[in-house]
């Protein structure tokens, strides 16, 4: 009872953190299971199907609360679901973690120029209400579902810093469009699993567990993304992205660091993530007007009717014909 308990704790803080930074449910829950002693595919398999109901009451959360933009999701979730399912079949066959280092370093590096980026410079304003096109969002849908069955978490660790590094989208919407997309990643991996697997190894008194404590905090998370300056949720997100992938790289074959070299690293990543933070929001509080979350949005909705009109604009006369 105390083990179903604890799941559930975890499932909920799991799903806060997720439903607000876009990302770190699979990997907290999934982490958690192979802790106690699942297979990678039974944890994986279990966290997917705890996560069809937790995703689905996310974004219906996200929703309600304007963070969806449904255009993105639609570019991306169906490439995803695709890459989900062929993920969830190959990790019921064979291992991929020779792939989790390149992956880990390359979202590191997204993260340090995400942290950077919110920091000192705010949200990116130049590319803001363009269009993401389908031809960046597809073979990103495609990878994200296929490491996010894998690894038993990375639909929004891939998805999420990779269209923030874009500009095009304020925060709270990336959060909520790959958070509301979820929900079919999840459908996906979880038949994927299934096919393979059968329910061998799915404990479904966990599934159980981690569904409502996931259930209870997406509402939660979805109203702390609508009200979160996008400046600080920038700078949350880039920190958590450094310090996840940093533990994924450290704990990989391909580096050898002693385990108090390991602390001291996540501790100085620690401490600069909350500096940066600080830094953040005291940038904030001297341009309130300029950087909250409703301004932020009123002008990528300008910028969005601008891009619309240009085509139209572009067909109209230049000038007034002469009269002869």
């Amino acid at each position: 009872m105390r083990t179903i308990v604890l799941i559930g704790l975890v499932g909920l803080a799991a799903q806060l953190v997720d439903g607000s930074l876009g990302m770190a449910y699979g990997v907290t829950t999934t982490t958690l299971l192979l802790a106690i002693g699942a297979n990678p595919a039974a944890a994986s398999a279990t966290v997917h199907l705890a996560e069809i109901g937790t995703t689905l009451v996310s974004g219906v959360s996200h929703w309600r609360f304007g963070n969806v933009d449904w255009k993105v999701v639609r570019r991306i979730a169906l490439p995803g679901a695709i890459g989900a399912f062929l993920g969830a079949t190959v990790l019921s066959n064979l291992s991929t973690e020779a792939a989790a280092p390149l992956m880990a370093i390359i979202l590191l590096l997204l993260g340090l120029y995400i942290l950077t980026r919110f920091t000192f410079q705010g949200i990116p304003r130049q590319h803001l209400g363009k269009p993401l096109r389908k031809r960046f969002l597809s073979p990103l849908g495609l990878v994200a579902g296929f490491v996010d069955a894998t690894g038993g978490g990375g639909w929004g660790p891939v998805g999420t810093p990779a269209i923030l590094a874009s500009g095009r989208l304020e925060p709270r919407k990336v959060i909520g469009s790959i958070d509301t997309s979820e929900f079919i990643i999840a459908v996906a991996a979880s038949l994927g699993f299934l096919v393979s697997l059968g329910s061998q190894g799915i404990n479904f008194a966990w599934v159980g567990a981690i569904l409502v404590g996931g259930i209870i905090a997406a509402p939660i998370a979805a109203w702390l993304v609508r009200h979160i300056p996008p400046r600080l949720l920038g700078a949350s997100v880039g920190g958590l992205i450094v310090l996840t992938n940093t533990r994924s790289l450290l704990r990989s074959d391909l580096v050898d660091v002693p385990s108090t070299a390991q602390t001291g690293i996540y501790l100085t990543i620690i401490v600069l993530s909350v500096a940066a933070f600080a830094y953040s929001l005291r940038e904030y509080l001297r341009d309130r007007e300029n950087e909250s979350s409703d301004a932020v949005s009123r002008l990528r909705a300008e910028q969005a009717e601008a891009v619309e009109r240009e085509p139209d604009e572009a067909a109209e006369p230049t000038g007034t014909p002469a009269v002869g």
